[in-house]
Formats: C-alpha cells, sequence, structure tokens
C-alpha cells in the first residue's frame, strides 16, 4: 500500500479533519505545549484532502507559533533563579543556563519546533526574558520550516 493509504487510513480522529483548517490550528497549538500531541501525521493527511498547501502550511505554523509562545509566556510568569532552586539546581547552574539563554537569545527558538526539548528551550527564553519580537520570528521560522519539510514530503510521494 503506498503512503498516502496509510496515512488516509489512519486513527487521527475523524473530528479534527472534520474542523478542517480550525482543527488543524488547534492541534499544531497543542502540539506546541507540554501535551503529548502530533500535528505532522494529521497535516500530511490534510494534504490528501482538498485544502491547499499554502493554507495548511500557514495554519500549522501559526498555531505552533502560538502554542510555543504560551510556553514562553509560561516562563515570563516565572523567575528563572527561584524554579531552578524548586528543581534542585545551585544558584551557579542557573546562572549558566541565564548566560546560555543570554549568549543564544532568540536564535534558540528556531530549535523549538524539536520534541522534548523544544518546550523546556521556550520555556527558558521566558523565564530568562528573552525579548518577544525576536523569540516570535525565530520561533515562527523554525517551526514554519518543519511544516513546509512535511507538505513537501508528502507533495514528493504523491
Amino acid at each position: 500500500m503506498p503512503i498516502a493509504g496509510y496515512l488516509a487510513a489512519m486513527e487521527l480522529g475523524p473530528a479534527w479533519q472534520d474542523l478542517g483548517l480550525p482543527g488543524l490550528f488547534l492541534a499544531s497549538f497543542l502540539a506546541a505545549t507540554i501535551l503529548p500531541f502530533s500535528s505532522e501525521a494529521l497535516l500530511a493527511a490534510m494534504e490528501l484532502g482538498p485544502w491547499s498547501p499554502w493554507s495548511l502550511w500557514a495554519c500549522a505554523s501559526l498555531g505552533n507559533t502560538l502554542g510555543g509562545l504560551s510556553s514562553y509566556g509560561l516562563g515570563r510568569l516565572g523567575n528563572g533563579r527561584r524554579i531552578g532552586g524548586w528543581l534542585g539546581a545551585s544558584p551557579e547552574q542557573a546562572d549558566r543556563v541565564a548566560g546560555r539563554v543570554q549568549r543564544w537569545g532568540s536564535w534558540s527558538a528556531l530549535l523549538c519546533w524539536l520534541p522534548v526539548v523544544g518546550d523546556p528551550i521556550a520555556i527558558a527564553l521566558g523565564l530568562f526574558r528573552s525579548p518577544l519580537l525576536p523569540v516570535s520570528l525565530m520561533m515562527f521560522i523554525g517551526k514554519a520550516a518543519r511544516y513546509a519539510l512535511v507538505l513537501g514530503a508528502m507533495q514528493a510521494i504523491l
């Protein structure tokens, strides 16, 4: 069976696809939070539907970026040294993390799409007060590039 057949047969929950682009936006938003959720499979399955690749890309990229920014916002609510202490980190370890965030700054937001470490990067950027606009831009670029690769791979397969 070709890959398109496997994707069409996947149990993604018909409700997600039935919701169309708003469902993809919501799934992409949730996938960028600490919830264990994957939006790539839904995006690939929806590529088989009536939506344009551009609308799918824009919807998934914006939803995922806003979800990542919610993690950044949660970080902004906290205090890096205090939270480090709660996690058993010494003040020196908290200062080291702060130094890394300051050194790489908003550029590290390019990696917020990564599984497992992406959410902690976004939270750390918020905790250590990286500027919102550059973080938002870099986060969007990283997440949009990932979705462009997924859609490009689907186009190559189909």
